[in-house]
This record gives structure tokens, C-alpha cells and sequence, in this order.
């Protein structure tokens, strides 16, 4: 049995750790709410201009873009990787990252190559590790994304579809549903399809003004901006709300262990004033 000095000492230990999560609780649960609110603000600009370029998708346009020709055969394809730059929050990155690399195996099975680009540190060690090609990646976003930071490494991807380098581009990033509850989504960014299309059976048309190719040019450029942005407002929140769950978690697991050890503390020192009173009483026996 440990002596009590030992236990104290533990203890101490302990109380020290719980203040470090508790008060990391406190401040995950501040940026939340920050963060919460910026990505609900940016959803409803991110579905409605996922619906037009949907329907755009499906129009008769004199000026096709690049962005809406479906490749007959996928040899490449890109995927962007949405994670946090920090850790202790649950399993958020481990989710992601496992929903990447299942897909990452499926196109080696299937003989398509890849090309990676890294949103966040966590990501970016793994695929480093790994081995993959990097073709792009940022880190050190802070609590607030930022946009020209973002499109740099989105770019890189871009400029890879438009030459013909990759057939596809795919995105992975962890929804916000609630503070409870985050879940890894694997979307696809490039070529736009008509899935989003509010009416799929109508044949949709426009006119554009002053011509096509520079109106579908801005439209699809924002397209991404948004999708790239909305994505990276998402896994902020989802990063936030599951490292306040995390940390609530580890100080009340903090909080049992404190209570344990002082049950068994109170035990050590109460056999040690028994034994103590048992040598008394023995000694003056013994006189």
C-alpha cells in the first residue's frame, strides 16, 4: 500500500490537472458560441448558392466551364482534408482522417492516384506520415477562418482540374449537427453535379449579362470560395463544442479519481493510527 505522503502528492497532482481541463472547458465553451454563429451564418449563403450552381449544372449554356463536364474515365482525383490544428478534442480528427483514409484505399484498390491537400495540422502530420503526395496545405488558421488564406492550397487543386492533372475533387470535413453530435462527411466538390437541383426534371436556362463565360467564371469561383469556407466554419465548431465535451469529460473523470484517492488516504491513515494506538497499548502491557 502507498504511504500517505504518496497519496497526497497524487492527489495534488490530480487537483492540478482538473484545474487545467476545467478551465479549457471554460474557454472551448466561449469560442463555441463564436463559432457556432459563424458557421450558422454562413449555411444559408453556402445551400443557395450550391442550388444555383446545381441548376446551372443542368442549363443550356453556350460557354461550358470546366467545373461541369463530367470526365469519362477517373485516372486522378484530388481530396482536401478539413482537420484541427490543436488536439484534446475527442475524437473529431480521428474520425475524419479514418473516413480519408478508407476512401484513400478504395481508389489505391481501384488503381486511381491521389492528390492531397491538408487544411489543419493534425491532417497534414498524418498524411506526411503516410507518404502521400501533398500537393498543397495550410496550418495555423486560428479560431477564425480566413479566406485568403484558404484559397491559396484550394487553388493549387483548382488549377489541377482545370489542366486535366485530377478527374475529380472531393472534400472531407466533420459536419456540426449539435454540441453533442459531429459527423465526418465526404462531399464532392468538382465536377458540379445536379444532385442540389431543385427541379431535375426541368431543363434550366438563363441569360446572362454581359456574356456567359464571365458571369459562370465568378459564380462557379464563388461556389467554391463558399463551399471551401462553409466547410472549414463547420469543422471550427465541430472542433470546439467536442474539445468542451472532452475536457467536461476528463474533470469530472478528474473529480472521481480526486474522491478515490482520499477514500483510500482516509484508510491509510486510519490503519496507521490503529497500528499506532495497537503499539501503545502493547508497550504499556508489556510495563
Amino acid at each position: 500500500m502507498p504511504s500517505s505522503k504518496e497519496i497526497r502528492t497524487k492527489i495534488k497532482s490530480v487537483e492540478n490537472t482538473r484545474k487545467i481541463t476545467k478551465a479549457m472547458e471554460m474557454v472551448a465553451a466561449s469560442k463555441m458560441r463564436k463559432a457556432q454563429e459563424r458557421m450558422r451564418a454562413a449555411r444559408p449563403y453556402g445551400e443557395k448558392i450550391r442550388r444555383v450552381a446545381a441548376n446551372m449544372s443542368n442549363a443550356f449554356t453556350e460557354y461550358r466551364h470546366p467545373y461541369l463536364v463530367e470526365r469519362e474515365t477517373v485516372k486522378t482525383v484530388g481530396l482536401i482534408i478539413v482537420t484541427s490544428d490543436k488536439g484534446l478534442c475527442g475524437a473529431l480528427n480521428s474520425n475524419v482522417l479514418r473516413l480519408g483514409i478508407n476512401k484513400l484505399r478504395e481508389w489505391d484498390q481501384a488503381g486511381i492516384k491521389v492528390k492531397l491537400t491538408a487544411i489543419g495540422n493534425k491532417g497534414f502530420g498524418l498524411l506526411q506520415r503516410a507518404k502521400g503526395d501533398i500537393v498543397s496545405h495550410v496550418t495555423g488558421l486560428g479560431d477564425t477562418p480566413v479566406m485568403d488564406k484558404l484559397i491559396g492550397p484550394v487553388k493549387v487543386m483548382l488549377d489541377a482540374y482545370t489542366n486535366g492533372e485530377i478527374d475529380r475533387l472531393y472534400i472531407v470535413y466533420t459536419r456540426f449537427i449539435n454540441t453533442m453530435k459531429q459527423e465526418a462527411q465526404f462531399e464532392q466538390l468538382l465536377p458540379l453535379s445536379g444532385e442540389m437541383s431543385e427541379a431535375r426534371q426541368v431543363s434550366w436556362d438563363y441569360v446572362y449579362e454581359p456574356e456567359p463565360k464571365a458571369v459562370i467564371e465568378a459564380l462557379l469561383t464563388r461556389y467554391i470560395e463558399a463551399l471551401i469556407y462553409g466547410a472549414v466554419a463547420e469543422n471550427m465548431a465541430s472542433e470546439q463544442s467536442a474539445r468542451m465535451v472532452a475536457m467536461k469529460a476528463a474533470s469530472d473523470n478528474a473529480k472521481n479519481v480526486i474522491g478515490e484517492l482520499k477514500l483510500v488516504y482516509n484508510k491509510t491513515r486510519q490503519a496507521a493510527i490503529t497500528k499506532e494506538l495497537a503499539e501503545i497499548v502493547g508497550g504499556a502491557a508489556a510495563v
